[in-house]
């Protein structure tokens, strides 16, 4: 108790080397309470406008699918799986999907395509796919001869909205599939290369041209919050009985996992640069104790002198430091709590559109999350503590005699 009196004494008597040391800390662990926050809020907001508008954050498939993709490959009841996740309450919406290839030819052009047979009003509320039509109009359930192509496959074909287009592929009974469909439609996804092949039909048109019935390849899902998406395979995979069914059930980091390597990268690159502010935090408190040190080296003269134990008073220079840190943590943690809190409303506007797995973002917007505040705690006390030890054995080590003496 007596050495927290000394310590509290000693940080108001230095106001100026206490309010040095503790602008130190609390500059760094603002910024990285800040920069955490706005990592995390970019981050999530990538993945969850990618997942939301491509992939959905799960996907159900038949085993193997995605590692040797097969016409014969499907989901024999997708209806029943449908039930099932309307029913959980953190599912947000599922959509099915078909996929195949083929050849499409307009007039004398041709290319390979991949036809992808969607269910266009589960589509537009499971993923933005209305928002990628750049010309005409989105087809309607029962259509049964329109089509949506990309915007790079309609180059590569020379074709416009209401052309008439052929397409050529193999059914799924053995037979040659084939029929005549008017574009209704024109999309961009930001994909490039997916736009150059993208042959877009609605469910039961494509399950007729392929002799499919009722059977789809996979079922997208999205949940409410990315949170949400480990625990909800787990249940789904139970409720559906994947080894029974033959299925099984993927978290967008598996099917969608080149982007998810490149998140992590991107991610990784977070604590190079909190790393840099701890550095830079950890210069300034050794600098500021340091020379607290060897200001008041007569007194730790005066208190060896009077029997005072080293250890004691590498005790009472870390007391200081620590006490100073704790005041920095709470005034920090209010003022980046309130950064956050701003950022992640009003967000961060950028002059110019960042792209970022072929989605656009205008604005990046921060996170208000725990680790934002413990991870700045913890490295900033643990940085101070470490950095506060060497000039604390100085003092600790001054010899009393000539402490005085000199000063």
């Amino acid at each position: 108790m007596i050495m927290w009196k000394i310590a509290l004494r000693n940080i108001i008597r230095q106001k100026r080397r206490s309010i040095l040391t503790a602008l130190s800390m609390f500059g760094g662990f603002v910024l990285a309470a800040f920069f955490i926050g706005f990592s995390d809020g970019t981050y999530n907001g990538i993945i969850d406008t990618f997942t939301r508008s491509q992939t959905g954050h799960i996907q159900v498939h038949a085993k193997d699918f995605l590692a040797h993709p097969s016409l014969y490959k499907t989901i024999d009841r997708p209806a029943e799986i449908g039930k099932i996740l309307e029913q959980m309450d953190k599912v947000d919406s599922w959509t099915p999907r078909l996929y195949s290839a083929g050849l499409v030819s307009v007039g004398e052009k041709s290319a390979g395509v991949r036809i992808i047979g969607i269910d266009p009003e589960r589509e537009v509320r499971t993923t933005r796919f209305a928002e990628k039509i750049i010309e005409g109009t989105m087809f309607a359930t029962k259509d049964a001869h329109a089509v949506m192509i990309g915007k790079g496959l309609a180059k590569l074909l020379h074709a416009v909205v209401n052309e008439d287009v052929v397409i050529v592929s193999q059914a799924a009974d053995g037979s040659i599939a084939n029929d005549r469909y008017k574009i209704v439609g024109i999309l961009e996804s930001g994909d490039e290369i997916s736009d150059r092949s993208s042959f877009y039909l609605p469910l039961a048109a494509a399950q007729e041209l392929l002799v499919m019935g009722t059977r789809v390849h996979e079922i997208a899902v999205t949940v409410r919050s990315l949170l949400d998406v480990a625990p909800l395979c787990e249940i789904l995979e139970k409720k559906i009985r994947v080894g029974e069914a033959n299925l099984s059930v993927e978290p967008w980091q598996v099917f969608a996992r080149s982007f998810y390597i490149a998140m992590q990268a991107d991610k990784a690159g977070m604590w190079i640069t909190l790393l840099i502010i701890v550095l830079v935090v950890a210069v300034g408190v050794l600098n500021t104790v340091l020379m607290s040190v060897l200001e008041r080296r007569r007194e730790y003269g005066v208190l060896k002198a009077v029997g005072t134990k080293p250890g004691q008073i590498i005790k009472m220079v870390l007391l200081e430091v620590n006490i100073l840190g704790v005041i920095c943590i709470v005034l920090g943690t209010a003022v980046g709590l309130l950064l956050n809190y701003i950022f992640s409303i009003h967000g961060i506007s950028m002059s110019e559109p960042m792209t970022y797995g072929g989605i656009k973002f205008q604005h990046m917007f921060t996170e208000i999350n725990a680790r934002s505040f413990t991870i700045p705690a913890v490295t900033v006390l643990l940085s101070a503590t470490l950095v506060g030890f060497f000039p604390a054995l100085k003092a600790a080590r001054t010899d009393p005699a000539r402490a005085m003496r000199v000063h």
